[in-house]
């Protein structure tokens, strides 16, 4: 693949981008501080029963009222899933304070190097509103012209809209994805699609 045919890179970001650090010790550590002592088992087995939960309802996340209204009931899903009466509202926060990312390997070179050679980048994930912060919090938020959450992949949506954005074609933009949810929204946009690990496909790109 050829830079020279190219004008833009949309990204996805979980998997990609970013991914989550173990939150099962400071999940424990949440609630041992409130006297609720359980195993690492069952602590896992809840953040699992949470995450199917959050997965098919990122989108509802859209702004910061409906955010909050998500992350209480996925607090509230870990809770009962771990068989906890703490008061939800309380302890919403820690949950939502122990789900930390970090940025995979070689992110910030591979997004350099598109920078260097021209390209609009923009990313587009099946996340909340708070994967901006995310993006801050992880210093590579200022490398992206527009950023579509709750996108809904593999509906083609989110890569049209940010592409819409960029005023790109979809036949001169790639997208870069871990899944194949990931592929199959580019596809359908009309978009070239490329797998992660990114470093690879950018040290690949003539």
């Amino acid at each position: 693949m050829k830079a020279a045919d190219l004008d833009a890179v949309t990204l996805d970001v979980h998997g990609t981008l970013m991914q989550l650090r173990d939150p099962v010790p400071e999940l424990l550590g949440a609630l041992a501080g409130r006297g609720v002592a359980r195993s690492v088992e069952v602590v896992k087995a809840g953040f699992l029963a949470e995450a199917a939960h959050y997965t098919p309802r990122a989108g509802e996340g859209h702004d910061e009222e409906s955010l909050a209204r998500l992350q209480r009931e996925c607090a509230g899903v870990f809770l009962d899933a771990v068989e906890s009466d703490l008061d939800v509202d309380e302890f919403t926060p820690a949950y939502v304070g122990a789900l930390r990312f970090e940025l995979l390997p070689g992110v910030v070179e591979s997004l350099e190097r598109l920078q260097a050679l021209g390209l609009a980048l923009a990313v587009v994930a099946n996340w909340d509103l708070s994967v901006r912060r995310h993006l801050d919090e992880a210093g590579i938020g200022r490398y992206f012209a527009t950023v579509v959450h709750a996108a809904r992949k593999p509906a083609p949506d989110g890569i049209l809209q940010a592409l819409r954005e960029l005023r790109v074609e979809p036949g001169r933009a790639l997208h870069v994805g871990d899944d194949e949810a990931d592929e199959q929204a580019a596809r359908a946009a009309g978009a070239l699609f490329a797998s992660t690990p990114l470093p690879a496909f950018v040290s690949g790109l003539a």
